[in-house]
């Protein structure tokens, strides 16, 4: 039986052009190779699975590649080729989660003071550096502020507020984005044509939007879902699969409040419940889902919803039909239910009183009416 490579290390980006949702930042570390602009320390900081870590090792590989093609590592000269192999003398990683006390620090000093036998340069990539103690950033500083010609330091952190600011001003300082749900959602396509699956659209906009910008954690999800679908990834089995609420509960809850059916919203929430659904993410999600509405009313800002075309059209053909006084007055109403939903001892009973309220406002606007 074939081991089985998650998908995350399987289609890790190995050039700079493989890097999803980063092309200025990949383009400007491309320029400073090809125009020999390199400087001795840099910082890459963003949340998590957005390609800081891949990215260092492809600009360490980089640095030293032999045969460079437009700023990218060939892949196939001996530099490069030692370090897909991980048997590189002149790249090295240090983990400073588990490697963050001063001797740990004052040992990669003394590496430092040796010279690379072959290639220009030695790189230390530091993941996440906002890990190392006080005292190892102390011994860390004069390294890093001069350090010999041939070292370049490429330091990683989803923390960049516990940076101390004497080490920020030492370093190119580079922020990576959140990865757009387009951008996720095509790079789930392309890796599920390559695997042989088919996927609804609106499924992998699902996970990608449940990815919250980070790519690994798409990818994980995706591998989570295929082991569940199979070779047949459909939007229905999505939701299941990941327990989240189908748009379907909105559009009808919403439809419900205007046309002030209180028993039917009563009871389509008991039905959540029954299903297993949070009742606090349920306040979340209609929240989210009034404020989307809003947003519909002006097709323009339409776009701005990272939600798949044919949900899209479903919120513009809604939003017509939802005064904007109602949908602002909603807003506010699941906005202090979600802020006393924690405080509450009867949550039930306060996301119904909620659901109540919701289904008297078109009613009390024809009153002040």
């Amino acid at each position: 039986m074939e081991n089985f490579v998650v998908s995350a290390r399987k289609y890790r980006p190995s050039t700079f052009d493989t890097v999803v949702g980063q092309r200025a930042l990949v383009t400007t570390l491309k320029n400073a190779i090809t125009g020999n602009q390199l400087a001795h320390a840099y910082l890459f900081c963003g949340p998590r699975g957005v390609g800081k870590t891949t990215s260092a090792r492809i600009f360490a590989k980089a640095i030293n590649c032999e045969h460079l093609v437009n700023g990218e590592p060939c892949n196939e000269c001996e530099s490069c080729r030692s370090f897909n192999e991980g048997r590189s003398y002149n790249i090295y990683e240090l983990d400073a989660a588990s490697n963050n006390g001063v001797d740990s620090i004052r040992e990669l000093i003394d590496q430092v003071q040796t010279p690379p036998q072959i290639g220009k340069y030695r790189i230390y990539v530091i993941d996440e550096v906002h890990m190392l103690s006080a005292s190892a950033f102390n011994a860390f500083l004069k390294t890093l502020e001069e350090p010999p010609s041939y070292v370049i330091f490429i330091l990683a952190t989803t923390e960049k507020h516990k940076i101390l600011p004497t080490i920020l001003s030492r370093c190119q300082v580079y922020d990576f984005n959140r990865i757009s749900v387009e951008d996720t959602v095509a790079h789930l396509q392309s890796i599920a044509e390559k695997e042989g699956i088919e996927a609804e659209l609106d499924a992998l906009n699902i996970i990608a939007v449940k990815s919250d910008g980070g790519m690994r954690d798409a990818l994980s999800t995706f591998d989570q879902v295929v082991s569940f679908c199979g070779k047949k990834i459909t939007y229905k089995d999505v939701i299941e699969n990941l327990n989240i609420l189908d748009y379907d509960y909105y559009f009808t809850l919403t439809d419900l409040c205007l046309q002030q059916k209180m028993s039917d919203a009563l009871l389509l929430f008991n039905d959540i419940l029954n299903k297993g659904f949070d009742a606090g993410n349920f306040i979340s999600g209609l929240l989210a889902h009034f404020r989307d509405l809003l947003v519909c009313k002006d097709e323009v800002t339409a776009k701005l919803l990272e939600v798949g075309a044919g949900i899209r059209n479903r919120y513009i053909e809604q939003a017509k039909q939802c005064p904007a006084d109602f949908l602002l007055d909603a807003m506010e109403e699941a906005n202090q239910s979600e802020l006393d939903y924690k405080q509450s001892k009867n949550k039930r009973l306060l996301v119904e009183l909620m659901l109540i309220r919701l289904c008297q406002l078109t009613d009390q606007k024809k009153k002040v009416e």
